[in-house]
């Protein structure tokens, strides 16, 4: 596994852009500015009320819907008109998404609201509250085919990053604006210096990832939250379905009416080009940003839930290793909610961060979050700890082997290969949380495999991965790979609706209002569980793409395969006392869909693995495991605790009304 050690040296302030800012922000509140000190924090000095709010349409150059005009897409603009006055420029923060008028944004599900003369009233989510007193332009883009732009969502393709990047390009003066959606009369971008911050929750944050992969000039840093990097692995692990939809369906549900009526041909692009087997096509290629990840020029503040069930941790450890082999600036948040914005789990801590952090990409300022630690990890609920890489220097894979144990299907995990095979059949109305609670028992739906009680903590970091040597009995089968800390614990309840919080009713401000558009938004508190066993980490596999990651082949009952499951990113702490068990199953109900066939599989012990990144490599596992103490787990008359209960099973979208934490 890759070692990602943080950068030694940060991109170079810019001598110029610092004397400009200094010169902007000079005002009675940034006295030591004026005493010859550059400042290291931006200042609400502008009036939020008297902000300018206005409309543009951006052309894209591109012609979703074939109406033979180039689409033009809506950005809607608020920032501080004193800058204006005085003929300075000012930085962009843009948030780029296809939820604006259909499901809203946030955990209150904010969607933007105008005036008589169509300028923005309220932009939802606290950002220009916030920020715009302090200097910054905010942009709120409608991506094509959504509420007031033209063109169709293609959901990660071209027309939903062009939609974002021609607004990028129009702010650096590279395209042409208008100041209505079908008029002539064109908008001047001569306000900003054109150094633009992306920033947003899951669809939205995945444009920025996707923006930052074309390297588009002018885009100086992104903030992805729960975002994907590749969307063939939003709805496919391996070949194995992880929804029962498709592309298509998603691009229905956010696009206009108008959109809707005229992007038929978009539709069907998007059915055929994405068929249900699990094939990997070029057009998935086209919306892996993985693979150009070395286009990325923006600085990138990534942040995700490890056990986020909608858009994975998957989409983290090869996006994360792609930025750090290109030589990116980078920053990671990493907490034990689902699909939740830092916002809603570690509010004031996330907005000082996000102000510095912006304050030192866009305004230039030598605040020090460049020298701080690059990771922040959620530990336990609200329990923060740091590191200064990620994952930590000394992190190396531990080639773990099952073996067999007393019982049928309840096997041993260590360092020494083993000998035979485990035999376990296919049940779809089971999964990962069932398989965990009976790990001890013997099952005829899982093999599991466990070490002896740790005699220290052992710390996972990274991304793991199962090699499973298998032999089926029907043509067609599903497997899933789940790492388990079993021990007593108390954890965000992740599999509630709210995937980690709770919303309260007191609220609390984060920069100014106006009648039109509060900056006060209600508290969460985190929804915890007492549980006997954590997910650690978990991947799945169609086994008919045993020969090829990008195509599946119908399986030879009989025959012996063996199959790589890709395990995702995590950072995980198993304590002393517990223990770490390897689960090798079929399909993880309610994650993945069932094969066609009900196999019976047998898992050859000697031919099948699990890599697991340990801070402190081999060494570690072999101190935590050679003085163990002896025994298989707890004692009988311990009480016994599940883990979390199953996960929703609702069509999950990612960021939008669909999502289970309502936290879009």
């Amino acid at each position: 596994m890759p070692i990602r050690t943080r950068l030694t040296t940060w991109r170079p302030l810019v001598t110029v852009a610092l004397a400009a800012l200094t010169a902007t922000l000079l005002t009675p509140t940034t006295a030591t500015a004026a005493a010859g000190t550059a400042p290291r924090e931006s200042l609400p000095v502008h009036s939020y009320d008297d902000a300018i709010r206005e409309a543009v349409w951006v052309d894209t150059g591109l012609d979703g819907d074939g109406d033979g005009r180039t689409d033009r897409v809506a950005a809607d603009i608020v920032r501080p008109a004193e800058p204006a006055q005085r003929g300075r420029k000012v930085p962009v923060i843009m948030d780029a998404s296809p939820y604006y008028s259909c499901c809203g944004r946030g955990n209150e599900s904010e969607r933007k609201t105008y005036d008589a003369n169509g300028d923005v009233v309220r932009m939802p989510l606290f950002y220009d509250n916030y920020f715009v007193p302090r200097g910054y332009a905010v942009v709120g883009v409608d991506l094509a085919g959504t509420s007031r732009s033209d063109g169709c969502v293609d959901v990660g393709g071209r027309f939903d990053i062009q939609s974002a990047k021609a607004v990028v390009d129009w702010l650096n003066g590279r395209g042409t604006a208008y100041t209505t959606r079908t008029g002539a009369e064109r908008a001047d971008a001569g306000w900003t210096n054109g150094r633009t911050g992306m920033i947003g929750k899951s669809w939205d944050g995945t444009i920025a990832n996707g923006v930052a992969a074309t390297g588009a000039e002018g885009l100086e840093t992104i903030v992805p939250i729960a975002a994907i990097s590749s969307w063939y692995d939003y709805y496919f692990s391996k070949g194995a379905p992880l929804y029962d939809s498709g592309p298509d369906w998603l691009s229905n549900y956010v696009e206009s009416p108008d959109a809707r009526a005229r992007c038929g041909a978009v539709q069907r692009e998007l059915v055929d080009g994405a068929p249900r087997t699990g094939d990997l096509t070029p057009l998935w290629t086209e919306r892996d940003y993985v693979r150009v990840a070395k286009k990325v020029r923006a600085s990138v503040f990534l942040v995700h839930g490890m056990q986020d069930l909608n858009v994975r941790m998957q989409h983290v450890g090869p996006w994360w290793d792609a930025l750090a082999k290109n030589g990116v600036d980078r920053k990671i948040w990493l907490s034990r909610t689902g699909h939740v914005d830092p916002f809603d789990f570690r509010r004031a801590d996330w907005v000082d961060t996000l102000h510095r952090w912006f304050d030192h990409e866009l305004l230039g300022l030598d605040n020090g979050i460049d020298r701080e630690p690059m990771a922040d990890i959620e530990r336990a609920p609200d329990q923060w700890v740091t590191s200064e890489s990620w994952p930590p220097r000394g992190t190396r894979a531990a080639t773990l082997r099952p073996a067999h144990g007393t019982e049928d299907g309840v096997g041993t995990l260590g360092l020494r290969k083993g000998r035979g095979t485990e035999t376990f059949t296919d049940d779809p109305s089971l999964d990962e949380t069932d398989w965990a609670a009976g790990v001890d028992t013997s099952t005829p739906e899982k093999a599991g495999f466990v070490t002896v009680p740790l005699s220290r903590d052992l710390r996972v970091s990274g991304d793991s991965e199962a090699t499973v040597t298998v032999t089926p009995s029907t043509a067609t089968a599903h497997l899933s790979a789940v790492l388990v800390d079993l021990g007593p614990d108390t954890i965000r309840d992740y599999a509630a609706a709210g995937e980690g919080i709770t919303t309260r009713t007191d609220r609390t401000c984060w920069g100014a209002s106006t009648e039109g558009d509060s900056s006060c938004y209600r508290e969460t508190e985190a929804t915890t569980a007492d549980v006997g066993h954590t997910i650690v980490s978990r991947g799945w596999a169609d086994l008919g793409t045993h020969a090829s990651n990008g195509k599946g082949a119908p399986l030879t009952p009989g025959k012996r395969y063996t199959v790589t499951l890709d395990l995702a990113a995590t950072d995980h702490v198993v304590p002393e006392g517990h223990r770490l068990a390897l689960i090798v199953a079929g399909t993880d109900r309610g994650l993945i869909d069932p094969p066609a066939d009900t196999p019976t599989l047998a898992v050859d012990l000697a031919r099948t693995s699990v890599r697991v990144p340990f801070t402190g490599g081999t060494a570690a596992f072999v101190r935590a495991t050679v003085n163990a103490p002896t025994g298989s787990g707890p004692a009988l008359d311990a009480p016994v605790r599940d883990g979390v209960r199953s996960p929703h099973t609702v069509q999950r979208v990612p960021g939008g009304a669909g999502d289970t934490s309502g936290t879009g």
